[in-house]
């Protein structure tokens, strides 16, 4: 990936996730955004939403795909693009599985010491 899209990415990132934090409220639920992925066209981006403490994810892309057209028109507002573009979200499960793989390590590591 070029170096500019790099940037871009990032760009779109902090600003998207500040604009979330300032517009949305989630009731107790942390919602972070762990990446986003801009089209080389810039007319669409999708975005990898994490949940923390949300009973449903569903809910989350939900309540974002409701608020989608306030976000990017906040997010022309923040980032000078020659297109603002599409956001598309996406629900991120990559931190659940993550733990649970660790949980399942350390079960087998518990194990282990019980065997010898």
């Amino acid at each position: 990936m070029k170096h500019r899209q790099l940037r871009v990415n990032e760009l779109v990132k902090r600003e998207l996730s500040a604009i979330i934090v300032r517009e949305i409220n989630f009731q107790g639920a942390l919602v972070s955004i762990n990446a986003v992925d801009v089209a080389p066209d810039l007319k669409s981006a999708n975005v990898f939403v994490s949940t923390l403490g949300a009973d449903n994810g569903k809910s989350v892309i939900d309540k974002l795909e409701a608020h989608r057209p306030a976000l990017q028109a906040a997010l022309s507002r923040h980032v000078v693009l020659k297109y603002t573009p599409h956001l598309i979200f996406h629900l991120d499960e990559s931190i659940k599985r993550g733990a649970r793989v660790l949980e399942i390590l350390d079960d087998l590591g518990k194990r282990d010491g019980q065997d010898e």
